[in-house]
């Protein structure tokens, strides 16, 4: 326990300190002008302020783990050290690594990425497009919207295998945040780049692929960015339906049902980084494909 204060008070002087280097950013100073058009001051605020949420994150949830006394509910130290003896050792139920387990949900992640993205991407701008091709599939699309994603696992487990399962959850998962933000990219095309493109002589088909394509990718990309999201949630949610097969979510799933509370958290803070680095990622490609199409 002394450890364990000691290890809070400085996480809190370090937010202290933090908390002040971002107010003198923020204020004029002698020493230290931020300039928000330098990439280098922006890199070091997000870096600072990031440092700060999540030390004030691990500190409630400290305080709140040796204030409940739950076993449901260990502390970050206890988590920190089931994840290295998960990496070292394995899983002993499962008989897998922990690299095993995340490499089987990302094969699923990305798989139901590709799927959603190839259908997604194309049907979307049609329907843009197209108002008698939206006007004729709006029913069955508003109508299938509202379904939440995780509702369709036990039918795709049950009939494609756990394998495919997953992966087709994880599809609807993100089609239709991809759909939707693709069809209002093709809405919010300025009309007088399409008819400039008719009176140089385009066809309906070099104007789809040369202006509608282009002019989306910014709301492709940001649909692209909020799908990934859901679809972590989506592959972690089907895997805990699955009896075996493997993947990070089977592994919470069996070790909840064990009492092995310390390795479920390990197994929620894995999901918490692949998230981030592929939403990470899918930021990175947005800002690299707009920048060379001269968007931004």
């Amino acid at each position: 326990m002394e450890l364990q204060s000691i290890f809070i008070i400085l996480c809190a002087v370090c937010v202290i300190i933090a908390i002040i280097i971002l107010d003198a950013m923020n204020s004029p100073s002698k020493y230290f002008v931020y300039d928000k058009d330098n990439r280098r001051h922006r890199m070091l605020r997000k870096g600072i302020i990031a440092f700060v949420s999540l030390v004030v994150f691990v500190l409630i949830w400290w305080n709140l783990s040796l204030l409940l006394d739950n076993p449901a509910i260990p502390t970050p130290q206890t988590t920190w050290e089931a994840l290295v003896f998960l990496f070292q050792n394995g899983d002993s139920i499962s008989g897998m690594t922990m690299w095993g387990h995340m490499s089987i949900s990302l094969e699923r992640f990305f798989a139901g990425l590709l799927i959603a993205l190839a259908i997604a991407v194309p049907f979307g701008l049609l329907l843009g497009y197209s108002d008698t091709l939206k006007e004729f599939s709006s029913p069955t699309l508003e109508a299938l919207r509202p379904i939440a994603p995780i509702a369709w696992a036990p039918i795709f487990l049950f009939t494609v295998g756990y394998t495919w399962g997953p992966i087709l959850v994880v599809f609807v998962g993100i089609f239709f945040p991809v759909l939707t933000n693709t069809m209002f990219g093709v809405k919010k095309i300025d009309p007088n780049w399409v008819d400039a493109a008719k009176t140089l002589g385009a066809t309906k088909v070099q104007t789809f692929v040369k202006v509608m394509l282009p002019a989306a990718v910014p709301y492709i990309m940001n649909g692209l960015r909020i799908g990934m999201g859901v679809g972590w949630m989506c592959i972690v949610a089907s895997e805990l339906y699955a009896s075996f097969g493997g993947g990070v979510g089977y592994f919470i799933s069996i070790q909840a049902q064990m009492g092995y509370w310390p390795n479920v958290y390990a197994g929620i803070v894995i999901i918490a980084i692949l998230g981030i680095l592929t939403t990470s990622l899918a930021d990175y490609l947005h800002k690299v494909i707009t920048r060379r199409m001269g968007i931004e």
